[in-house]
């Protein structure tokens, strides 16, 4: 079995700081952190759970769940994930575009994820909907790019380059493989059709948000 881990783009140097990525990274160490003090009850408070959510109850849920997740390899994955492609996206866009675009691309996810199991009463959390979101602008934008990546097979393990349209292309297809599925983590769960709702809302809607001038430099 192998696994890939994006560390940062490779190809292209932003011109400024991605602090609205590490403000969203901040964040979601904050609540991560209230989460794991507040245990069960802080879970069943701030998910989305859908069939709540279709009853007309609890809406806020739908952008406090995407700021939670189910355990320490959960956020660290996703906010790896974020690190990699975010600040690319965030200088394309700008500070502000960016940060909008990231909070609307959670709440389009969820949605998906409601929609495609409005009785469900297991409940979802995590930031992966917003990133894939980011996943989907950065390969309509970039799909040339070489990503960093810590590939890992068995006990092998080294530093690659793997062009973007390749390694998200792959990690999408296996989310439309598990679309429908929700691999439980303690209360909470990964929704996949949250990811490809995500994913789907940043590749057809980044032209909108990107700003009109080059974006970010070549290396």
């Amino acid at each position: 079995m192998g696994t890939v881990i994006p560390l940062s783009d490779a190809s292209r140097r932003t011109r400024s700081f991605a602090l609205v990525t590490l403000l969203i990274i901040v964040a979601n160490a904050v609540v991560f952190f209230e989460e794991l003090a507040g245990g069960n009850a802080f879970v069943a408070r701030w998910a989305a759970i859908p069939a709540v959510i279709v009853s007309g109850h609890r809406w806020v849920t739908i952008f406090t769940a995407m700021f939670m997740h189910g355990g320490w390899m959960h956020i660290i994955g996703n906010m790896l994930f974020l690190w990699a492609f975010g600040p690319e996206m965030e200088d394309a866009m700008g500070k502000g575009r960016y940060l909008v675009f990231y909070l609307v691309g959670g709440v389009v996810a969820m949605l998906a994820q409601v929609a495609s199991g409005p009785t469900s009463t297991v409940p979802c959390i995590g930031a992966s909907g917003a990133i894939a979101a980011v996943m989907g602008a950065f390969i309509v934008t970039y799909p040339r790019d070489r990503i960093k990546s810590i590939l890992i097979i068995l006990i092998f393990v080294r530093i690659t380059f793997i062009p973007a349209a390749l390694l998200i292309g792959i990690w999408f297809l296996i989310q439309l493989r598990d679309a429908g599925a929700v691999a439980s983590v303690q209360m909470g769960g990964v929704a996949y059709l949250a990811h490809v709702g995500g994913f789907i809302f940043g590749a057809v809607t980044v032209k909108l948000w990107r700003k009109k001038q080059g974006t970010g430099y070549s290396v």
